[in-house]
């Protein structure tokens, strides 16, 4: 099989052949045929995310179909189609897997992290981790939705029930939970890298009420903001764009340093908060609600020996909604 390979940090993916892996009895072999890039994968490459497995196949947002299964498997059927997201493997009995929080698990493994990925022809993953996916939705369109929309879900559940919604960069995550919001009745705010007119027009088509500049206040308070930017500088501007008792989630997996800020900010009990991976009730609600909106992603399509491009290309701000490579 063909696979992008990570060698090591800040070197471009190398392409391989590869022999096809085995199921262990708890896996199913899956063909891929497509796989969203995150920015969670840029993390990898440039470093900032240390002790990847390496060599590694990234990939954490794969659709694919089941060629084999292991003799423990009875959830799946052969040529079935699934999604295998970011997390890829938990202890089950660690403290926080006993309480609901497996996505804290102490020995957690990620998919395209500790665990090669979807950068290639084929992977195996962990049947507990897998979730089937609603027919009506192309592989393209489905790519996205695990982990951008998982984990973004998750994110945007922190945020509570609020009328006016913050979203801090406008990319994958943002386009898709967007929708989510519309559909829930709620106020959107979207905000770009300073300049990015073509980014706010794209938020604005999608429905954000307002779209503007970073680091500009919003028109008027809002009640919550997801940060999905990995930029720190953005917490204290949030803070300020939201009203008393507001809420700032970070989203992202990493985020450059946060500067200090003046309490007066956070007083009046505003909440920063983190989120971290997901858990498998997320991916299940999130996969049961997109299909009702419907959720609809808008994707820029790259083959995979392009994955470099396409790693490029989001670095850099060119892609409007996701980045996702195909297997033909």
């Amino acid at each position: 099989m063909r696979a992008m390979i990570l060698d090591a940090p800040r070197q471009p993916l190398r392409l391989a052949e590869l022999p096809v892996p085995k199921p262990n009895s708890e896996q199913v072999l899956i063909r891929v045929h497509a796989c969203a890039v995150c920015r969670t994968d840029l993390h990898i490459v440039d470093g900032e995310l240390t002790h990847p497995k390496l060599p590694l196949i990234l990939g954490h947002q794969i659709v694919g179909t089941i060629e084999e299964l292991g003799e423990k498997v009875d959830q799946f059927h052969l040529g079935q189609r699934v999604g295998v997201p970011w997390l890829g493997h938990t202890c089950a009995h660690c403290p926080y897997c006993l309480s609901g929080r497996e996505n804290l698990c102490d020995y957690a493994e990620f998919t395209g992290y500790n665990l090669d990925g979807g950068y290639a022809d084929y992977t195996v993953a962990d049947h507990r981790f897998c979730f089937p996916l609603d027919p009506s939705y192309p592989d393209l369109q489905a790519a996205p939705l695990l982990c951008g929309g998982l984990i973004g879900y998750r994110a945007y559940n922190m945020t509570g029930d609020v009328a006016k919604l913050g979203f801090y960069g406008f990319g994958s995550s943002a386009h898709i939970l967007i929708q989510l919001a519309r559909y829930q009745g709620r106020k959107v705010f979207a905000f770009t890298r300073p300049g990015d007119i073509v980014g706010q027009e794209f938020a604005r088509q999608l429905g954000a009420n307002w779209a503007g500049d970073s680091d500009v206040l919003p028109p008027e308070p809002l009640d919550a903001a997801i940060i999905f930017a990995p930029v720190g500088k953005l917490v204290p501007t949030a803070l300020r764009a939201v009203a008393k008792g507001g809420v700032v989630v970070c989203a992202g997996i990493h985020m450059s340093d946060i500067p200090s800020f003046p309490y007066s900010i956070l007083w009046e009990e505003r909440v920063l908060r983190s989120v971290a991976n997901l858990t498998r009730q997320d991916g299940e609600e999130f996969l049961t609600i997109a299909p009702q909106i419907p959720i609809r992603t808008e994707v820029n399509s790259f083959p995979l020996t392009q994955a470099n491009e396409a790693l490029d290309a989001l670095r850099s701000g060119k892609i409007e909604g996701s980045a996702v490579l195909v297997m033909k």
